[in-house]
């Protein structure tokens, strides 16, 4: 006889009854109730317990957390406590049931997710709708072709509050629909184009309409996807309109509907309707165990198997809600591009305990840089921004690469904002990039560099480079502008992007000859594949064995951009010619051959070949720190294995095909 799970129910509130209430069809017994530590949280907490578990240990969240006999938590609290609770239930070693969403946006939602990953405990968000018989018949007639080829699903969840108070219309609880219930017909669209798929469906192209009323918060909302192989969906969500809450699936021969598939109290029933025949109906009795959605989510936590809804099926609905708010304007006031986001936990931002990071010194810098740089390019929000800033840091990164250009400022702003809000400047290198051609002069140096220190909230800039040259310009005339800047204090240490070896050489000279500061750095394109053209015009690359040479000759840091050839280790076939840049810069039989080559090496290792690229490019007999501007924390974690692979000469040597 198995030993129930032992339960703890973090804010007692409406779904967490229906939870509860269905606890003894899961195998598992409720011990402990957490509330607010308010009078009237800890007082509700109290009447929670005596109606479901008078046994039961009561106390504030912290308390039930710190029990060594809860096993599993689930989380009912309001949506901008959920992520700090739930990291905070997988610190405290539970597995965590936590109400959607996970975090009011999909940046949070990635940090949670990150950390329950990393953790080993299992963490779902808590769409019961999905683990519902009804829902899995659907999915079984979508994959079995009951219905021919899946062409379009309409689902809703809305309805109308009537007065205009409480939490769903408090911006600052992160009110509306659309967080609220429009994950529902969103997750819902997601599962049923995967089960077409046969894969994880993804969003290719969308729009939303919407209204944001006076409290800041979304009442209504529509939205329309279509995902890769065409499937598309129309989705709606309100609390201040009332809307028929069903999911109808359209086929090129019939439709399913589904009458009642989110709170499932009533019309449990699946209903298959194909042309020239009856309508087939399956009906789910929800009196029977086996049908009680709470029960079946419980399990799902706990039990074997894979659960019905994902961790990547949190983070693909997630960015759909991201995008719904986005698309009607709707941003909440603690998430805004000027706010003080904290941790997502919380917690003081701290550099993990041993890191897997490596450092170098670049000359004339006394503090030690991270052999992994952050591009600050690639996020669209702060809450976003921060959340992958915050992993880098807690994984021991402390250099980050911004430049004058790149979204006209925004990502600047956005890393400055950061900045601010951890208190760390003096901890970090921030690298300053800007004279892009056209401006590329001195006077332009100068008005973008003071610029760019004025997005980011400080006065300097540990190292800068000229994002590009202009040969047109004396070198000298760059060197003194660059020297004089450093003499006031607002640059460390400097050099080029995307400069050839011979002007840099030619500015070095002039240094020496005239008493300045030479260039330390340069960030040219290197990695394990060849470059024979480049993506920009204006750029330059150092893959050639001349430009190698060169290097080891030097004292020069070398920070190279695309280390791991745009994609080129993870996605490059070639039969796939899809990618004209790609193609261009990179397709040869010789890259090809270093690419199998580092996948060979990456099986034997246990890393794929991306980790393996970075390893060559950190390998190399110069000091190299790789830029790299991740998209997600995954993208991080993905690039991040490749400083715990050492290769020696040999090994960098077969990959480069300098030996057979």
């Amino acid at each position: 006889m198995s030993t129930p799970t032992r339960w703890a129910v973090l804010g007692p509130g409406g779904i967490a009854h229906r939870f509860a209430s269905q606890l003894p069809h899961a195998d598992a017994r409720l011990v402990a109730v957490g509330g607010s530590p308010t009078p009237g949280g800890q007082e509700r907490a109290r009447a929670f317990a005596a109606e479901f578990a008078p046994d039961a240990f009561v106390g504030d969240y912290d308390a039930v957390l710190a029990r060594e006999d809860v096993d599993a938590v689930y989380v009912s609290t309001v949506h901008v406590t959920h992520a700090r609770l739930t990291l905070a239930a997988v610190r405290a070693g539970k597995h965590v049931l936590c109400e959607k969403p996970f975090a009011p946006n999909a940046g949070s939602v990635m940090a949670v997710v990150d950390a329950a990953r990393a953790s080993g405990a299992r963490v779902l968000e808590a769409f019961m709708y999905a683990h519902h018989p009804q829902l899995q018949k659907l999915l079984e007639l979508v994959r079995s072709g009951a219905i021919g080829t899946v062409q379009h699903v309409d689902a809703s969840f809305a309805f109308a509050t009537g007065a205009k108070q409480g939490r769903l219309y408090d911006a600052d609880l992160a009110g509306g629909g659309i967080l609220d219930v429009g994950g529902y017909p969103v997750s819902a669209a997601h599962l049923v184009a995967s089960a077409a798929l046969g894969r994880p469906a993804a969003v290719q192209e969308f729009a939303a309409q919407g209204t944001v009323g006076e409290t800041g918060v979304d009442e209504w909302a529509t939205a329309s996807l279509t995902f890769a192989g065409g499937v598309t969906a129309a989705v709606r969500t309100g609390v201040a309109l009332a809307d028929p809450q069903t999911i109808t699936v359209y086929g090129s021969a019939g439709r399913i509907h589904l009458p009642d598939p989110w709170t499932i109290l009533g019309d449990t029933r699946v209903v298959l309707t194909r042309p020239g025949a009856e309508p087939e109906e399956f009906a789910f009795d929800p009196d029977l165990p086996e049908n009680k959605a709470y029960a079946l989510e419980a399990k799902a936590l706990v039990g074997d198997g894979t659960p019905a809804f994902t961790l990547e099926d949190t983070l693909a609905v997630n960015a759909v809600l991201d995008r719904w708010r986005a698309a009607i304007g709707l941003r909440y006031p603690f998430e805004t591009d000027t706010a003080d986001i904290p941790t997502v936990s919380g917690l003081p931002l701290r550099r993990s305990v041993p890191t897997a990071m490596k450092y170098g010194r670049i000359p004339g810098l006394d503090r030690e840089v991270s052999r992994l740089v952050m591009g600050c390019d690639n996020q669209p929000d702060l809450a976003h921004a921060s959340a992958i800033f915050d992993a880098f840091v807690e994984a021991g990164g402390n250099t980050f690469d911004t430049a004058w250009l790149y979204g006209s400022g925004k990502y600047e702003k956005l890393l400055g904002r950061w900045m601010a809000n951890r208190g760390n400047r003096g901890d970090l290198n921030v690298i300053v990039k800007g004279c892009h051609t056209p401006h590329c002069d001195p006077e332009s140096l100068t008005r973008q560099l003071l610029e760019s220190f004025e997005r980011q909230g400080h006065e300097h800039a540990d190292i800068y480079m000229m994002h590009r040259d202009n040969e047109d310009v004396p070198v000298g005339e760059f060197v003194d502008v660059l020297d004089e800047h450093a003499s006031a204090g607002r640059i460390t240490v400097y050099g080029g992007s995307n400069w050839s070896t011979a002007r840099v050489d030619e500015a070095n000279e002039y240094a020496r000859q005239h008493g300045k500061r030479p260039f330390s750095v340069l960030s040219n394109h290197f990695g394990l594949a060849e470059a024979y053209d480049v993506p920009w015009t204006g750029c330059r690359h150092v893959t050639d064995p001349a430009s190698k040479q060169w290097l080891s000759e030097r004292d020069i840091a070398l920070l190279p951009w695309s280390s791991q050839a745009r994609g080129f280790f993870a996605r490059a076939n070639p039969e796939d010619r899809s990618d004209a840049e790609l193609v261009r810069c990179y397709y040869s039989e010789a890259n090809f051959e270093r690419k199998a080559r580092a996948e060979k090496l990456g099986r034997e290792l246990g890393v794929p070949a991306t980790a393996i690229a970075l390893a060559f490019v950190l390998a190399q007999p110069f000091q190299v720190f790789a830029l790299f501007g991740p998209r997600t924390i995954a993208e991080a974690r993905s690039s991040m294995t490749g400083l715990g692979v050492q290769l020696d000469e040999q090994q960098v040597a077969w990959l480069d095909l300098r030996e057979g």
